[in-house]
Parts: structure tokens; C-alpha cells; sequence
């Protein structure tokens, strides 16, 4: 059984995903064990506490300096003993050492065919924002593999989504969750949890159901 630990910054509506996913049978042979948020108001920890899955807070606020947050997020991730490491809206540098830790068991979702729309600065609907003023017809969601890079890892799955005539950012951010984001992060959970996945010259390789 994979065991899987989600960290979230907000809303958690990706998290709810996964959870539904597991409990609809679409990611088998895996279970969240844990979810982690910077945010003490994140609505993702009543999500955890509704499905009964152990939620804790650790917000680099509490922290004098951000080595010391470092250190004590990396100790509160390890306590979990994760297989994976979803990284679903977080909103927090991954420190360098749980990254060297964690190599190709982090994953990430990012709301942009990457490379497009992607890298410091482009998160929520900033990547919505930007997408409709360069006027692209295509957007969609990449699940990736985390590394020392910001949005640098090997691609696991992407699915594109129309833009639609007269869409504001919200609109489209919705869409892209809806049609990309809820469908791919579980199916990419799914794929890790089966073993077919694998990441070869930095790059992810996805090997066909036997």
C-alpha cells in the first residue's frame, strides 16, 4: 500500500480529489496517510479531518528563521513515513534537503502545460491571468516530479483544455481543475502506486498496464 502524504496551502479541492479517487477505487493500492499545510485556516484540514485522515499545521511564520522552519517541516514529513509526496496548491519552497530525501517521490500539480505558464511567480490564477492576456487557445495541467528547480521535474501526465471566448481567470481556473487537474493527479497517483513509473535520463516514462 502506498502510503501518501498531501501538502496544501489552501482550499484543498485536489486533495478532495485524491480522497474520492481512493475511495471510488481510481488510485488503488494506496492511501492517504497524512496532509501537511502552511496554512493554520486551510480549508484542506477539515477535508483531512472528514475523511478521518491526520492533519497537521506548520506555518514558517512560527519560526524565527526559515532554516529552523526548515528543519521542523522536514521532521513533521518524515514522521509520516510517506511512499509520495503530493504537493497539491502548497504555496511553501520545498527546502533542498527533503528534496535530495524525497528524490522522485515528490510530485507536483501545476495549472499550465509546462513549460508554458510556469516557474517563479506563476501559481493560482496568476497562470490563468497570464495564459488569457498572450491570447493561447490551449491550457491545461501537468503532474510532474519535483526537483531543485520550480517547475524544472520530469513530466508524469498532462491534459490540455480549451479556452473558451469571453473566459476571466476564475473561469478558466475552474475548467482546468475540473477537466485536467482532478482527473490527472489521481490517475498520476494511480500510475506511481501500480509501479509504472519510472524516470530515466530525467525523464519520466510511464510503461503500458501488463
Amino acid at each position: 500500500m502506498l502510503r501518501v502524504l498531501v501538502l496544501v496551502s489552501g482550499g484543498g479541492t485536489n486533495l478532495q480529489a485524491v480522497l474520492d479517487s481512493i475511495a471510488e477505487g481510481r488510485i488503488r493500492d494506496a492511501e492517504v496517510t497524512g496532509v501537511i499545510s502552511n496554512n493554520p485556516n486551510a480549508y484542506a484540514l477539515e477535508r483531512a479531518k472528514a475523511a478521518g485522515v491526520p492533519g497537521k499545521c506548520i506555518s514558517p511564520k512560527s519560526f524565527d528563521t526559515r532554516e529552523e522552519f526548515n528543519e521542523k517541516f522536514l521532521e513533521a514529513v518524515d514522521e509520516y513515513r510517506p511512499d509520495l509526496i503530493v504537493l497539491a496548491g502548497f504555496l511553501v519552497v520545498i527546502p533542498p534537503a527533503m528534496i535530495s530525501r524525497y528524490r522522485n517521490r515528490i510530485i507536483n500539480i501545476h495549472p499550465s502545460l509546462i513549460p508554458s505558464f510556469c516557474g517563479t511567480g506563476y501559481y493560482g490564477l496568476k497562470v490563468h491571468e497570464a495564459a488569457l492576456e498572450r491570447g493561447v487557445k490551449v491550457v491545461g495541467a501537468t503532474v510532474h516530479f519535483v526537483d531543485e528547480g520550480t517547475d524544472t521535474g520530469p513530466i508524469i501526465l498532462q491534459k490540455a483544455v480549451e479556452v473558451q471566448p469571453g473566459d476571466t481567470p476564475k473561469a478558466l481556473q475552474k475548467r482546468v481543475m475540473e477537466q485536467a487537474e482532478w482527473r490527472i493527479l489521481p490517475e498520476a497517483i494511480d500510475l506511481i502506486a501500480q509501479g509504472r513509473v519510472r524516470v530515466t535520463d530525467g525523464r519520466a516514462v510511464v510503461a503500458e498496464e501488463d
